[in-house]
């Protein structure tokens, strides 16, 4: 990574990038941004000040702590380990819906998944990953999807793998229940069909059918750090996440999922990503932002 913030002096330091009940000074952005690209790839510049600012003001009151100079050194020490983790889980964007880019779901349904349920079918393996998947609704897109075709699918070896870096809206994402608002972009049949109204503290919302949940496993994973995962994958999902992530590490996480990825496999990307380095020349561009992958699977078998 180049560092946005080398290129100033120290006497600059102290420069405030924020304001508010605790500035924010360049010093303290410099260790926050260098911390979580070391624990999670994203890539923080100056430009980012007010939203590191509006996402960890809250998180300094809460521990008592007296500004960012104070909080930077709490989570830069083996002591503040809990609250590094909290600090991610600030930092990291969890934007997503039902059906998002539906043109990746409709390319899953019409091109991918009629080979993949008749390999299911005939007693073959099939996979999925999920990666990034946020609090559920892409994992639960993609059963809905299969279940649209398949409603015994679960019957079969066929399973979704789903993960995200956040244990907090991992919790989320195996709940499975969502507000009213959330399900605007789920088919009116497909709502009736594997939601159910449930009340959750006073409030209502609308939780994810059992069948659903049934074909998804739920996982932390940090696509910076070890994957302890198999494969091949017969489909992979990892949109609009590697954005975040300079161009060194975008290209290592493209040749990471290629040698995940069975024969003949599908990636899915994000709607302003591309698949760059080596990796691209394994790869046939043959939709939007969709992949499909001609090398030979290179890792393990699950």
């Amino acid at each position: 990574m180049i560092n946005s913030f080398s290129a100033h002096s120290r006497q600059s330091d102290d420069e405030v990038m924020a304001s508010g009940e605790y500035p924010l000074t360049r010093r303290d952005l410099s260790e926050i941004a260098a911390m979580i690209y070391a624990d999670a790839g994203i890539a923080l510049n100056d430009s980012k000040a007010s939203l590191v600012y509006s996402r960890l003001s809250k998180h300094i009151r809460s521990l008592g702590l007296s500004g960012f100079r104070e909080y930077c050194q709490l989570v830069a020490s083996a002591e503040g380990s809990a609250a590094r983790r909290e600090m991610l889980s600030h930092l990291t964007t969890n934007f997503t819906r039902f059906f998002r880019e539906n043109h990746h779901f409709e390319h899953l349904k019409a091109e991918v998944l009629p080979g993949l349920l008749n390999r299911a079918k005939a007693g073959g393996r099939v996979r999925i990953w999920s990666a990034a998947c946020s609090d559920g609704q892409e994992p639960y897109s993609i059963a809905l999807t299969v279940l649209s075709m398949m409603q015994n699918v679960a019957d079969y070896d066929f399973r979704i793998l789903a993960t995200d870096i956040d244990p907090k809206i991992l919790a989320l994402a195996r709940a499975g229940a969502y507000d009213e608002n959330s399900l605007e972009t789920v088919n009116p049949a497909m709502r009736k069909q594997w939601f159910r109204e449930v009340d959750i503290n006073g409030r209502r919302k609308f939780q994810v059918d059992d069948r659903v949940k049934k074909l998804i496993t739920f996982n932390e994973l940090n696509l910076m750090s070890q994957w302890p995962v198999k494969g091949p994958f017969d489909v992979i999902f990892c949109r609009n996440v590697v954005i975040y992530f300079d161009e060194p590490t975008q290209m290592k996480i493209w040749s990471r999922f290629s040698g995940l990825l069975a024969e003949g496999g599908h990636l899915y990307i994000g709607h302003s990503e591309r698949v760059s380095g080596e990796a691209k020349n394994l790869f046939d561009n043959t939709a939007i932002t969709t992949y499909k992958y001609t090398g030979k699977f290179g890792g393990r078998r699950a």
